[in-house]
């Protein structure tokens, strides 16, 4: 929509035809087509603000989005030690004791509670795999989700919280469909494979969840990134891959193993040089698992290497 304004643009010192975006809140010059002012009015958050005359005659919630991943879910609240009301004016003796009481409430409910600062310590697990690992909001979301069936389920009693949260995200990027290996949690979270292990096969049959099948394909583009191998030898190794799919080879083998003799035999047909030791090292697999799956493939596919 078009809206007249004595804002003028900067370029061309147009104040003639000024756009208004509804969907982004910018306004534009419709001469020239620069952004005039993004800014955000009236100091709303621009994530909780409304552009339309709908949105802007509503109440816009402020402060931190909601988020399970917070062991309050970001709606708590803490009482301070000010016993003043808004306008800065001292508190009267009876709202001041309601107050007072209302406070001790409050840290009780706080620091006292065991689920409470189980939360709040697996949630802190959590936010630091998050940096670790490079997971998405989604996968820590997911993460929140499970930890609190799981820990109304109380499975969290008994064992290291370290050691739940890290089956608990390995368990969404397998949910999700994310590329992270149990070696890569357990390097991340510092908590032995065995014991992440043991923790997943607890989450999956208690709390009833489905785990999808491994994508092959998103494994050998990992591979290949993390190999630093070249863009045809990545497009071979997925043709390759996509083949071994259709002749239903993947079943009951390991996904990270097959991307690597892909890429592997992909290296060999380009003429680019890797070795069964670089590439198993990559996938985190033997050099003996990349043999013996070299050694099935290339009795069942029509392999031609230069």
């Amino acid at each position: 929509m078009t809206s007249s304004s004595s804002i003028a643009c900067s370029i061309c010192n147009s104040d003639a035809c000024i756009i208004a975006d509804p969907e982004s809140g910018e306004l534009i010059c419709g001469n020239c087509a620069i952004v005039i002012s993004d800014k955000v009015e009236n100091n709303i958050y621009q994530e909780n603000r409304g552009f339309t005359l709908e949105e802007i005659s509503k109440k816009a919630r402020t402060g931190s989005p909601t988020s399970l991943a917070r062991h309050d879910k970001g709606l708590y609240t803490i009482i301070g030690r000010a016993n003043r009301d808004a306008t800065g004016q001292l508190l009267n003796t009876t709202t001041r004791s309601s107050i007072e009481r209302l406070r001790i409430w409050d840290s009780r409910i706080q620091f006292h509670n065991s689920n409470f600062r189980s939360l709040k310590q697996g949630f802190s697990e959590l936010y630091a795999l998050k940096d670790k690992l490079g997971l998405s909001d989604a996968i820590v979301e997911q993460s929140a989700y499970i930890f609190r069936k799981a820990q109304e389920k109380r499975l969290v009693a008994g064992r290291t919280i370290s050691g739940i949260m890290a089956a608990v995200v390995y368990a969404s990027c397998r949910e999700i469909g994310s590329t992270r290996t149990i070696k890569d949690v357990s390097v991340a979270s510092n908590v032995r494979r065995k014991d992440i292990a043991r923790n997943y096969r607890l989450l999956l049959s208690e709390l009833d969840i489905r785990i999808p099948v491994v994508d092959p394909m998103k494994c050998v583009a990992k591979v290949g990134n993390t190999a630093q191998i070249s863009e045809k030898t990545k497009r071979q190794a997925m043709t390759i891959m996509r083949e071994i799919i259709n002749k239903e080879i993947p079943a009951g083998k390991n996904p990270m193993g097959l991307a690597a003799v892909s890429i592997y035999i992909a290296c060999r047909m380009t003429g680019e040089y890797k070795t069964q030791g670089d590439i198993s090292k990559v996938a985190g697999v033997t050099e003996v698992t990349l043999r013996n799956r070299f050694k099935d493939l290339k009795d069942k596919l029509e392999l031609c290497f230069v």
